[in-house]
């Protein structure tokens, strides 16, 4: 019988689905949502580093791709559809009442931002992350170890202390804590307490700390100790967690009924985006797949032989089973890449306020394509401005969240192309040194899968970043890498394929590109390279 699976991508700005049929193995149609609140900016303060995310956007958005997807399928193949997965953004934590309803629902709480889920790039928790990481380093289990020995303000604890220290009101409902990624399927499954939701194994090792070693969490006493305000928190926790490959449960009538599916669809467990967008590229033992977006994050699989016990230092975690079931996961990345050509194009856009607004819109647009249309022409020579690309603070190697970006080697003469040529540089070089850290480490890379809209609408930064870190780099063709693992993820959770490997054989799509590293750049960009990481060296001890 014709099988159908959905997958769900929740994004910084959207969210995603497709449906696939696991015979033919085609993708049968698409749906975008762009979040109501998100999109006007509510609840976010850039000045400061907030960005919260309502609740409401995310199931509202649900419902929408959802219905937008069943539009376009016949009816009897509606009847079809056997299971879904979920991925979303991480680490994108809220802070929930005992019934495990994220406090923002709530209506006390509804326009309260520290009642929200607190997102991924939400740098305001950076003392409550020092903190972490000062008690971990002196307890007798270091809970950061499995963690790259670094616990970083974007992750899980170090946000939902930072809300509850700063905002007294939502201590009183406020009992425990959830990842998006896991908040959905619980939701869906009418499994909301906090003691009945199956945690994600890629969330929970990758950004809570959690791993097999020391028995689940941080121990309450950790907590306690960090601040008497987690009292009960980890008692709230089940220290057992899941890979993705499995069942969260069956969708609740009631959201069987409100989205127009069967009532026996399965809902995998939640799964991290840039894990199921490593899944969805096809990733393999020793390939990186760079998922380059606003940000990038990359991700290793390798077997545990390979690892041999050994501790990777300065990365985002390293976890039996958080992408591919049986492997290792290790994933590392940067804060910012995309949103560094972004930030150069509003600071490059700010004469247009002077154009009337049907202009400057059409102005605007035009910028990031005409550099890219410059910069092609520009050579590449030792003089040329060398940039750090830590706008939004480093991710990897060893995260810093306060650090600061920097431009160097700049004249009366420099142009903006040379600018952004410059900053495209700074974000491959910031990929190299991940490459040559994980290298050095004996993580062994045999290949490179770009995904992401960087990698499918810009040749130039692509080659560039291929040049700079001296590797071939396949791109994927899907454009929903995300939504599409969340959908292998769920044909394995059903029991459509017996495992995640067979999964990606048969639903996975080709490449549509490969770049290959150009030699007569090689030189010149190894000794611009090396002005890069002085010039880091010095942005680091500025």
């Amino acid at each position: 019988m014709e099988k159908l699976v959905i997958g769900i991508d929740y994004g910084t700005d959207s969210c995603r689905a497709i449906s696939l049929d696991t015979v033919s193995g085609k993708e049968l149609a698409s749906h975008t949502s762009v979040y109501p609140r998100w999109k006007k900016g509510l609840y976010c303060d850039p000045s400061s580093n907030r960005y919260r995310q309502h609740p409401q956007d995310y199931i509202d958005s649900l419902v929408e791709v959802i219905h937008g997807l069943l539009a376009q399928l016949p009816p009897d193949k509606v009847e079809n559809i056997v299971a879904l997965g979920i991925d979303t953004t991480g680490s994108t934590p809220c802070l929930t009442d005992r019934d495990g309803t994220p406090l923002a629902l709530l209506p006390e709480y509804g326009d309260d931002p520290d009642a929200m889920f607190i997102l991924w790039k939400d740098h305001t928790s950076i003392r409550e992350a020092d903190e972490i990481n000062a008690l971990a380093h002196k307890w007798e289990i270091d809970y950061t170890s499995r963690s790259g020995g670094i616990y970083s303000s974007e992750w899980f604890w170090a946000k939902a202390l930072h809300a509850l220290r700063v905002n007294r009101k939502i201590r009183e409902q406020a009992c425990s804590i959830i990842e998006h990624c896991d908040w959905m399927p619980a939701l869906l499954t009418g499994n909301l307490k906090p003691e009945k939701v199956k945690r994600s194994r890629c969330a929970a090792g990758h950004k809570g700390m959690w791993a097999a070693e020391w028995g689940g969490y941080p121990s309450q006493e950790f907590l306690s100790a960090l601040d008497p305000l987690l009292e009960g928190f980890g008692a709230r926790l089940k220290n057992e967690t899941y890979t993705s490959d499995n069942s969260a449960g069956k969708l609740t009538p009631e959201w069987a009924e409100r989205l127009g599916l069967p009532q026996d669809v399965d809902v995998a467990v939640g799964i991290i985006d840039a894990h199921a967008g490593a899944i969805g590229a096809g990733i393999t033992a020793h390939t990186m797949v760079k998922i380059v977006g606003t940000s990038t994050c990359d991700i290793v699989v390798t077997p545990k032989e390979d690892i041999a016990g050994k501790l990777i230092p300065g990365i985002s975690g390293q976890v039996d089973g958080s992408v591919i079931p049986g492997l290792i996961g290790l994933e590392a990345g940067q804060s910012a890449f995309g949103d560094v050509y972004a930030w150069w194009k509003e600071v490059l856009s700010w004469s247009l306020n002077l154009l009337p607004e049907g202009e400057r819109a059409e102005a605007e647009a035009r910028i990031l394509p005409q550099l890219n249309e410059e910069v092609e022409r520009l050579p590449v020579t030792e003089s040329d401005p060398v940039a750090v690309d830590w706008l939004n603070g480093r991710r990897t190697p060893f995260v810093d969240l306060t650090l600061k970006g920097a431009i160097t080697g700049i004249t009366l003469a420099t142009t903006p192309a040379q600018i952004f040529k410059s900053l495209v540089e700074a974000t491959a070089f910031g990929s190299r040194a991940i490459m040559e850290h994980l290298a050095k480490e004996g993580v062994r890379v045999n290949e490179v899968i770009g995904v992401g809209g960087i990698s499918l609408k810009s040749p130039y930064v692509m080659q560039t970043l291929s040049d700079i870190m001296g590797v071939p780099i396949k791109v994927a063709a899907t454009q929903q890498a995300g939504a599409l693992g969340a959908a292998m993820c769920a044909a394995v959770a059903s029991g459509v394929f017996p495992a995640m490997e067979s999964a990606s054989e048969f639903l996975g799509q080709d490449y549509s590109t490969a770049y290959t590293p150009r030699a007569e750049n090689r030189g010149i960009y190894d000794i611009l390279y090396d002005k890069y990481r002085k010039l880091g060296k010095f942005c680091s001890d500025f």
